[in-house]
């Protein structure tokens, strides 16, 4: 591991989560992420490790999220423009991002519907809204699991278990069109997420932020010991989360969605009759 880098970034080297998330998120924004004048923001973005990482593929990025612990752990990664909100609206102009990535934040705030609104109101004709939340699906055996270990949704901060992906279509206001949708981290994956907060947590039940836990640098080095044992047994859970693969047919536990806002100008519709090989 290359310590020169930022300890976030280690961090994410070491996290098959975080790099599924990552994944996730850069094939919804598609290949014009890193383009000149491409101007965004990333909300929810855990200890910053989500942000530096949009920062370094080009375009200009504001960050902002709900916790001021979190904000500050951001801010001290990327520096300049990241922003505390309250969870209902930005502190943007109208139609001044071509982009907005919500990582992870809708399923803790209660003014889901008007945060979304808002953010919408802040893209400019034609931009993208990446959606990244936990999928709602049905389990059995893990919720139940996590429950019994004390990673509740109220530890995590959660005011709702999540959102299927009719639910966040329904958040979506008139006029933005859903283009794509996905999940992942599946039976495999959600199984190493719920060891890994429950190998951190075990000494305490209190969750560093309103958040849930956030790995802040304070929080590295009070679990230094469990983080040098973890990069040590790195490759066992990256091909452990490889075994998701044998599950082609399920939803995953995470799900993200891309919407895009009407253009400007749309082009107007080709009569039935002008279409190439029509009757």
């Amino acid at each position: 591991m290359d310590t020169t880098l930022p300890w976030p970034v280690r961090l994410f080297e070491k996290s098959v989560l975080k790099q599924a998330k990552w994944r996730a998120l850069c094939t919804l924004l598609g290949e014009h992420l890193g383009d000149e004048g491409f101007e965004a923001l990333d909300l929810g973005s855990d200890n910053g490790v989500i942000s530096y990482l949009f920062r370094k593929r080009g375009g200009r990025w504001r960050s902002a999220d709900l916790d001021e612990k979190t904000v500050n752990s951001i801010r001290e990664l990327v520096g300049e423009e990241v922003y505390r909100v309250d969870g209902a609206s930005v502190p943007f102009g109208d139609a001044t991002l071509d982009a907005v990535v919500v990582v992870d934040m809708l399923e803790h705030v209660t003014t889901d519907r008007e945060l979304v609104a808002d953010l919408a109101r802040s893209l400019r004709p034609g931009g993208a809204m990446i959606l990244n939340v936990p999928h709602a699906k049905r389990s059995p055996f893990l919720r139940p699991l996590r429950d019994a270990l004390g990673l509740t949704d109220e530890w995590h901060g959660h005011l709702r278990p999540g959102y299927t992906i009719a639910e966040l279509q329904a958040l979506l206001p008139e006029g933005m069109r859903v283009t794509q949708t996905m999940t992942y981290n599946r039976f495999f994956s959600e199984v190493l997420d719920i060891a890994l907060n429950w190998a951190v947590t075990r000494k305490t039940r209190t969750a560093s932020t309103e958040k849930g836990l956030v790995l802040t640098g304070d929080e590295l080095a009070r679990h230094e010991k469990s983080f040098r044992l973890y990069s040590r047994i790195y490759p066992i859970a990256w091909l452990w989360s490889c075994l998701d693969a044998l599950l082609p047919w399920t939803r995953g536990y995470m799900l993200a969605l891309r919407a895009e806002k009407p253009p400007a100008h749309p082009e107007p519709r080709t009569s039935p009759g002008c279409v190439e090989g029509g009757f």
